[in-house]
């Protein structure tokens, strides 16, 4: 076994590796950039070294940089986890170069498998079935057309070197092809440096099915079973769990067989994942193999009780596979769901900020939590907006899911958007719950699963009025003048007042009465007593209720049965400061750079069209027109970087222009 490796990577994968590390007894050493400088995994880590500014591009993917750290710090081995150079055949090449063991597969497995065309001709040589598509070397615009053409719509788009979801498109009709293409390209040169596509018959309901594979130096090949990963938004995976639902023994041993004849074709050694997409009729059909450890480990780890970073790191270090494929068996039932900072109303746009308030379930036989992040870090702009991996394990695939939900109703984030309570629909789907989830369940339930102004119910501003009312009688406490008293005390009849509070566009009037037993709220004995840290229960009439409050009066976050909702205290007192803004100037939805600009200033575009094209934390975001009109004039240039809420171009509806006839 190694005595000190170097984790060339952050977050909570990192944080992951770091875990396993110190139970084996070996040193770790995080690389970070300055964005990152008090980021866990660097306080978890028994050393840490700055390797460049906040962009990737000039620190967590400087191969060179991190090999020379590793040599620095006398580290043995490097473990790259996912993403970033996990993959990276010429960072293997550069850790072998120096005498540094690279914790993954070799170098020709890497290059076998990372080009997506040249793997798909490599595994359809091996006899494994594969989905009707174009995985050739010419990539001019009009053969590509011609071959989606060929293939029949709907078709997929993907980055020959891509991977979680980026460089992506569906295209269903020759007319939006070329559009998508471009699109495509783009942010595969972006995201990986590789502009090189592939096209494919897409299935409209398939299933997203993948084998956990383990291979040793000495060629022997097992199957850790599969996991369902169907429930993606923009191809990127949300749920995960294990076992597969619907998968019986004869389909998983084909599935397994497969996945390892993929292995052994390449001469694999590792920890590696083989995706498949399968339908209704027991069909499968080989999608890519991610030669590298995946985000969902840990559904696999929990129905198999196997730690895979230590078989990663003991099958690096020239060790036998720790067990036969005969000795593995499933136990129970995992699922996995990722908590991202992001707004699912909004299209899932990420979200940044300091997470003010963090409160997680509490780990246990049943429950997991995987984070990079702690209450006070920082969600940033530069990286994935991943705030942790929540994973239950149950006996069986029922208890599971309730679970899921009920930890999922204990989470509590202040400081940034997330998408615990989408995540919480979504379990609870009743197409989830039945086992029948495929690709495009998310897309055509957004409507369920992200419900545009949807009521607030009056416990929210309930809560929030005797928080308040609880403020005030805390301020005058030590005061000591009778004067001072916020009881509503009146000599000869009670005493009534009215608080307005607001949820987003939603207000609300709460009428409060001073009475002799008590506060009353729109009629009902009130009562709010703390309990622990923000918990406290809520007494209205016959009903009572746990509840949770967190920050002021101002802009008070209340967590009630897993929803949350920022209730807004409107004091009469405080001066308006409402601001008509006239402009029809644009604003970037959050900071990101600026890669196309499709039309000049002065163009005339019609409602919707596309004006300009920003990436933003992986992912590109189109603004378009938001009426017929010109585009006056632009405030940005291909390339710049921009902040949130900065101006980016002036437009001007039709019908808005003065008047000048006269």
């Amino acid at each position: 076994m190694f005595k000190k490796i170097l984790i060339a990577n952050r977050g909570e994968i990192a944080c992951r590796i770091i875990d396993t590390c110190r139970r084996l007894g070996v040193r770790t050493v995080a690389v970070y950039s300055e964005a990152d400088a008090a980021a866990r995994h660097v306080r978890l880590a028994d050393e840490a070294f700055c390797v460049g500014p906040a962009a990737s591009s000039e620190s967590y993917l400087r191969g060179e940089r991190i090999v020379e750290v590793t040599q620095r710090a006398g580290a043995e081995a490097v473990h790259p986890g996912y993403g970033f150079l996990s993959e990276n055949e010429d960072f293997a090449q550069a850790c072998h170069d120096a005498g540094v063991v690279f914790i993954g597969p070799p170098i020709a497995a890497i290059r076998a498998m990372g080009a997506k065309s040249a793997a798909k001709r490599l595994m359809d040589e091996a006899g494994v079935p594969l989905v009707p598509g174009y995985h050739g070397d010419d990539q001019s615009a009009e053969l590509l057309q011609t071959e989606a053409d060929r293939i029949g719509y709907p078709v997929i788009i993907k980055a020959s070197a891509g991977g979680g979801g980026k460089g992506m498109r569906v295209v269903r009709s020759a007319d939006a092809f070329a559009e998508e293409l471009t699109s495509c390209q783009r942010e595969a040169q972006a995201s990986f440096g590789n502009d090189h596509v592939l096209i494919e018959k897409y299935l409209e309901r398939p299933r997203h099915i993948e084998i956990q594979i383990f291979a040793d130096h000495d060629g022997h090949t097992v199957s850790l079973f599969e996991r369902d990963c169907s429930a993606q938004r923009r191809h990127q995976k949300v749920v995960e769990e294990a076992p597969a639902p619907g998968i019986d023994d004869a389909q998983r041993t084909r599935m397994g067989e497969a996945a390892c004849n993929a292995a052994r074709a390449v001469d694999y050694v590792g920890a590696g994942t083989v995706e498949f997409i399968a339908d209704d009729s027991g069909a499968f059909y080989f999608m890519e193999m991610n030669t590298r450890l995946q985000v969902e480990h840990p559904v696999t780890e929990l129905i198999t009780g196997l730690d895979l970073v230590e078989w990663q790191l003991r099958i690096a270090a020239g060790e036998p596979l720790p067990r036969e494929q005969s000795a593995l068996a499933i136990a129970g039932h995992a699922i996995e769901v990722r908590l991202y900072a992001e707004d699912p109303a909004r299209g899932f746009l990420p979200s940044i900020g300091r997470l003010a308030h963090f409160v997680a379930p509490e780990a246990s036989a049943h429950v997991r939590l995987d984070s990079g992040v702690e209450q006070g870090d920082e969600i940033t702009p530069h990286y994935d907006p991943m705030i942790a991996k929540l994973i239950v394990w149950d006996h069986d695939r029922a208890a599971a899911v309730e679970r899921m939900l009920t930890a999922l109703a204990g989470l509590q984030i202040v400081g940034v958007r997330h998408n615990g309570e989408f995540l919480a629909r979504l379990i609870g789907h009743e197409a989830f719950r039945s086992g029948t989830v495929d690709t495009g369940l998310i897309e055509r339930e957004m409507a369920a699963l992200a419900p545009a102004n949807q009521a607030v119910p009056g416990v929210f501003f309930q809560a929030a009025a005797l928080a308040l009312l609880a403020d005030e009688r805390e301020d005058v406490s030590t005061s000591g003048s009778p004067w001072a008293l916020s009881d509503g005390w009146r000599l000869n009849a009670a005493q009534h007042r009215t608080l307005t509070f607001a949820a987003g566009e939603q207000e609300r009037e709460i009428r409060v009465t001073y009475a002799a037993d008590g506060l009353h709220l729109d009629g009902e004995c009130a009562v709010l007593i703390a309990l622990d840290g923000a918990r406290h229960r809520l007494t209205l009439g016959a009903s009572q209720q746990d509840v949770s409050l967190v920050g002021p009066a101002a802009a008070r976050h209340v967590f009630v049965a897993g929803a949350q909702h920022e209730i807004v205290w409107r004091d009469p007192l405080a001066e308006a400061a409402a601001v008509d803004d006239p402009q029809a100037e644009l604003t970037a939805p959050m900071p990101g750079t600026i890669v196309a600009i499709n039309h000049e200033a002065g163009a005339h575009v019609e409602a919707g069209t596309p004006i300009l094209v920003m990436e933003a934390m992986k992912m590109e975001l189109t603004i378009k027109a938001p009426a017929s009109g010109t585009v006056v004039r632009y405030d940005c240039a291909v390339g710049d970087q921009v902040s949130e809420g900065a101006e980016l171009f002036e437009f001007e509806a039709d019908g808005d222009a003065p008047d000048t006839s006269a």
